[in-house]
């Protein structure tokens, strides 16, 4: 993935509850987004992914992917990536029985996905790691589940997507780690959190801009420390469509001042 500018994006698993891919598209493209980010049931039909995406005017630079699916088939994942002009694959949670206690299986894990993305890179796709909150628990054996996969993945290709409101919801400064990451940082996921005791069912997520992060800094901080495509995502939205218009609203003015 090689971007001059960065980009705002706008990660379709938000829009779920919409229906099928093409009502996905639809409400991205009505919503002001010309890039969105993938998952990986898309990459099931690239010939589809690839025509709504082009019939719109939209671009996919980014995609996720699951590890059972990079562990199946990397080749035909690569050849979907690269008919549709994604460039970079995140894999955005390790499996729940996959989530080890201790740093040696944290750095195990990491060891796996790094030598993923070096096979992935040879077919001309990145890889790198999507982080939730429970990577910042700590581990037995010292520090927590997100610095010991990076230093199983040391020497990789591996990079990283910041989910910046995970990090700030596990309690800790999210610019402290994108600081400490930095050199691993190519991309950040902008989302919200409400205020306390509001959108409990939404998982207490809500739009860009009327939760309680400081998305002004955070989004200098991101793009400062190397992210290049910044992508809109809320886990569980009552409004889909709704949410995505609002913060693309909001948060427009930071691209075109970029």
């Amino acid at each position: 993935m090689s971007l001059a500018l960065p980009v705002l994006s706008l990660q379709l698993y938000s829009l779920r509850q919409l229906g099928d891919l093409d009502a996905q598209l639809d409400a991205a493209a009505k919503a002001g987004f010309v890039h969105v980010e993938t998952i990986g049931s898309h990459l099931e039909n690239p010939s589809a992914l690839k025509s709504g995406l082009a019939t719109r005017g939209l671009t996919a630079p980014t995609g996720h992917i699951g590890l059972p699916a990079l562990r199946g088939d990397l080749s035909r994942i690569a050849d979907s990536c690269l008919s549709c002009g994604i460039g970079q694959l995140f894999m955005p949670a390790l499996p729940a029985e996959e989530r080890g206690k201790t740093a040696q299986a944290w750095q195990r894990s990491g060891a796996e996905l790094g030598a993923i993305a070096s096979r992935l890179s040879e077919k001309g796709v990145a890889l790198g790691y999507h982080n939730h909150h429970w990577e910042l628990d700590p581990l037995e054996g010292g520090g927590c589940g997100l610095q010991r996969l990076f230093e199983g993945a040391e020497g990789s290709p591996l990079t990283w997507q910041a989910d910046v409101a995970w990090l700030a919801r596990a309690d800790v400064n999210p610019v402290d780690w994108l600081d400490r990451y930095s050199h691993l940082l190519v991309a950040a996921h902008v989302k919200d959190q409400a205020r306390s005791g509001k959108h409990a069912d939404e998982d207490g997520w809500t739009d860009v801009g009327s939760g309680i992060l400081d998305w002004p800094s955070l989004w200098s901080a991101a793009i400062g420390r190397g992210a290049r495509v910044l992508v809109v995502e809320h886990d569980n939205p009552k409004d889909p469509a709704g949410f995505a218009a609002r913060s693309f609203d909001y948060l427009r003015r930071f691209e075109q001042a970029a």
